[in-house]
Parts: structure tokens; C-alpha cells; sequence
């Protein structure tokens, strides 16, 4: 099947016939990617699959006033990112909890998801991951499993490039840091 242009989907989506149509043709290029993009933030399946759907009803009610002065992916990952960010603000101040406590809930999560079907190595992995500072965290995800370009997260975070490659390289070391030195019997 031949991938869809944004440039049709927004052609589409400014039609009223065919709104719909549009649409979901955004849903089924961008959902996978977006839900994986959430869940590597919140850990949890069920929270990732509410973040989804208030994603894509903001895409939904915003998408008439998208400016295409940048892409339409990077768009909906800014989205994504903030219903996230707003997400786990929401449960450290619901909780009183500070953030690196916030990580251990979610280190906790993710041992106990029924939906967690790796390793222990990668499993491992996810725990350094959930061990970083919530935007060496974020940078990390979008760089090393969303494989985005760097101009690309600074349009989606509003950082410049060379502090995202700084923040990465930092993320990394403390990645490799804790790989090292952590026990992987569970």
C-alpha cells in the first residue's frame, strides 16, 4: 500500500466531504508511532491509549488552523509531548510527588504491565531510560527510537539543536552508566 501524502490529507481534510476520510488516513499514518512516542513516556498501556485519543481530538479540532509552516508529523508530536509532559505533571502534583519518585512509579509499572513483553536486558534498558531527567528522557526517545532528526525535536521541544545533542550525548553517558553498573537479576 502506497503511503499518503500529509499534503493529501490536509487537501482532504479542508473538504468537508471528505474530512473524514482524511482523517483517518492521518490515523492510520501517525497512531502506531504516536502511541509507542507516549507510552515510552508514561510506561503505562492505558494511559498511553488516553493520551492517543486526547492527541488526536486536539489534532482533530486544531488540524483547520495548521499552518504548514512546519511538518504535520512534527506537529502532532508537539502535541503528543505536551498531553504527556501535562500527564505526568498532573500525577507528580496529584501524588505530591517529586519527579524522580514519579520514575520509580513508572519503573514499577512497567515490571508490573501484563503489556511489557521484553527482556530482561531490555527491561534494564527502560529503567535507565525511566532513571533520566524528564527531558534528557524525552530527547532520548525521540532521537534514538522515533530515529527523528535533530532540527526535527527542536521543533517539536523548542531547544536548539546543539542543546539536544549535548542533552543526547548526556543521556547516553548516563545510559551506559547505568548498564554497567546496575545488577540485571530482578
Amino acid at each position: 500500500m502506497k503511503q499518503v501524502e500529509d499534503a493529501d490529507i490536509l487537501e482532504k481534510f479542508s473538504d468537508s466531504k471528505t474530512r473524514n476520510e482524511a482523517f483517518n488516513l492521518l490515523l492510520k499514518k501517525y497512531q502506531q508511532k504516536i502511541y509507542w512516542h507516549i507510552r515510552r513516556l508514561v510506561i503505562d498501556h492505558d494511559d498511553a491509549d488516553d493520551l492517543v485519543q486526547e492527541t488526536f481530538i486536539k489534532v482533530w479540532n486544531n488540524l483547520e488552523k495548521f499552518r504548514s509552516d512546519s511538518q504535520l508529523y512534527t506537529w502532532i508530536y508537539r502535541i503528543a509531548t505536551n498531553e504527556s509532559i501535562t500527564f505526568l505533571n498532573k500525577q507528580k502534583q496529584r501524588n505530591n510527588t517529586p519527579l524522580d519518585e514519579v520514575s520509580g512509579e513508572l519503573e514499577q509499572s512497567l515490571v508490573a504491565s501484563s503489556y511489557f513483553n521484553g527482556d530482561k536486558l531490555q527491561l534494564k534498558l527502560q529503567k535507565a531510560i525511566l532513571s533520566l531527567p524528564e527531558k534528557q528522557r524525552l530527547i532520548f526517545n525521540m532521537k534514538y527510537f522515533d530515529d527523528l532528526k535533530y532540527e526535527e525535536i527542536a521543533e517539536i521541544t523548542g531547544t536548539s539543536v546543539g542543546a539536544l545533542k549535548a542533552s543526547f550525548h548526556i543521556a547516553v553517558k548516563k545510559i551506559e552508566t547505568f548498564m554497567l553498573n546496575e545488577d540485571i537479576t530482578f
